[in-house]
């Protein structure tokens, strides 16, 4: 009688602490998550000058060193 009772009440808690568990693992998920779009927000939502922008796409290769000068004399930098 002893030993089931003991059994009993250890199962509550094992199935309570297991509930708990779980809980914690999906609060986990959503702050991971959460923070993963904070992140992706952040580096994404830095504005460039025109400027740099010019300058990435010039030392990329995207533009030569004539279309460079030309845009930024057409956007009134220099």
């Amino acid at each position: 009688m002893m030993w089931d009772g003991w059994m009993h009440g250890f199962g509550m808690w094992g199935g309570i602490m297991m509930f708990v568990f779980w809980i914690a693992v999906i609060v986990g998920i959503v702050f991971l998550v959460k923070w993963i779009v904070d992140q992706s927000r952040t580096n994404r939502g830095r504005d460039e000058s025109p400027l740099e922008i010019l300058k990435r796409r010039y030392a990329s290769g995207e533009i030569t060193k004539e279309e460079f000068e030309e845009k930024k004399r057409d956007l009134g930098l220099g």
